[in-house]
């Protein structure tokens, strides 16, 4: 008989984002002709900029010429996107990061899901709560979480994110192998600072941790006090690996597009104690179980880095982040604690009068036609609260507003 990973029947419950989806299918299925407005789930709704659109059609006529015709592209990415990405996210912000540390992929939920295969099964993880699900689940599934006790797994340490710490999470006092950090934070919608990160990377360096960081939102940070990378912080380059997308930047969320950057810096030991650099073996990874991304989505990413391509999705950024503004405003005006949303796309409130989560979601989608996503789906610490996204259109997230600020217990 053939057996199954056990692991995977650690996983609780249903994913989330598909519970919401089923719940909110099964709402609209009940209720036909009503308006449900979604500011659940994290998709973009402006279409791709004119500047990528254009430089995607010029590649398909590249496609369809054999003299410019190509089939398989580099495994780590086309040199052209590598070079353009290390000049604008790195060197211009004076960080000495170079393209042969940068690795090109379908997303970085993917990268986020996936790097955790070059460490040990028994390395020992932390991570926020709430926590972005991906980042938990993959550890389960690949054994690094052990039992399910008491509402959270014995081996995973849990860095507790809520108002009283100003959702941002300290250093733990035990030893952990692998940290997941999400700034601008999905999903509280707050953005650590560059003196928080110094704390983190100095943690991590002494104890021989790697930082798997997560800055998916850096292009909503418009406080220019904070840091839009970790490599911004001294030290990092020896501690820590970062995760970036196209998706919620330039609305690559259906095109699929990211990177992510693995310093040559940044080693770690076999139980012999011989060091190996995680950039050779993430490249050796990517190399077995990944074709790359196509050459046509390398050129629309490029495209978002010329002047063109900068003003035009930073004007939808600044629209999804008007989005989140008139939330915030709504959400204040109803009497709700509300957090985020000045440098990132989500909103992240507390349920009022003692009520949980899900208990809240059904209540927003029945008395107000609005989707949401319940904190407690997040990890424990997110029990009581509930996250607001700022993605719709804005006419959209308006109506939504406008039930929301009219809305009384």
């Amino acid at each position: 008989m053939t057996l199954i990973n056990e692991n995977y029947l650690n996983l609780q419950g249903s994913y989330l984002f598909a519970e919401v989806a089923r719940r909110t299918a099964a709402y609209k299925a009940a209720h036909a002709g009503q308006e449900v407005i979604s500011l659940g789930i994290g998709d973009v709704s402006r279409p791709l900029v004119p500047a990528v659109v254009n430089a995607m059609k010029r590649a398909c006529d590249e496609m369809g010429q054999a003299a410019t015709f190509r089939g398989y592209g580099p495994y780590e990415g086309y040199d052209f996107l590598r070079r353009t990405i290390a000049a604008h996210d790195y060197v211009d912000r004076g960080v000495a990061i170079q393209e042969d540390e940068i690795f090109i992929s379908d997303g970085a939920k993917s990268d986020v899901a996936n790097f955790q295969e070059l460490f040990s099964s028994h390395a020992r993880v932390a991570l926020q709560d709430p926590v972005y699900p991906v980042y938990l689940d993959t550890n389960v599934m690949a054994g690094r979480s052990g039992a399910w006790k008491g509402g959270e797994f014995e081996h995973i340490i849990y860095l507790p994110c809520t108002a009283e710490n100003h959702f941002s999470p300290r250093p733990p006092q035990q030893h952990a192998d692998l940290v997941y950090l999400c700034s601008p934070n999905n999903p509280t919608g707050t953005a650590l600072t560059k003196a928080q990160l110094q704390k983190w990377v100095d943690w991590a360096n002494e104890h021989r941790a790697v930082i798997l960081y997560d800055s998916a939102y850096e292009a909503f940070i418009r406080d220019k006090d904070l840091p839009h990378s970790i490599f911004e912080i001294p030290g990092a380059q020896t501690c820590a690996v970062e995760f970036r997308s196209f998706s919620k930047t330039a609305g690559f969320t259906g095109t699929r597009c990211a990177y992510c950057v693995v310093p040559k810096a940044l080693k770690i030991e076999d139980e012999a104690g011989n060091e190996y650099a995680l950039n050779e073996l993430w490249l050796r990874r990517q190399s077995t179980k990944f074709n790359g991304v196509s050459y046509i989505v390398q050129r629309g990413a490029e495209a978002v880095f010329t002047p063109q391509g900068l003003e035009q999705t930073r004007q939808i950024i600044d629209g999804y982040l008007d989005n989140a503004r008139v939330i915030l405003e709504a959400l204040h005006k109803a009497g709700f604690a509300a957090y985020g949303g000045k440098n990132a796309p989500y909103v992240w409130l507390k349920t009022p009068q003692g009520i949980n989560s899900w208990e809240f979601f059904d209540l927003m989608l029945e008395k107000l036609q609005i989707v949401g996503t319940p904190g407690s789906g997040f990890g424990r610490a997110g029990e009581g609260y509930f996250r607001l996204t700022a993605f719709n259109t804005p006419q959209l997230t308006q109506q939504a507003a406008q039930r929301i600020a009219a809305f009384t217990f």
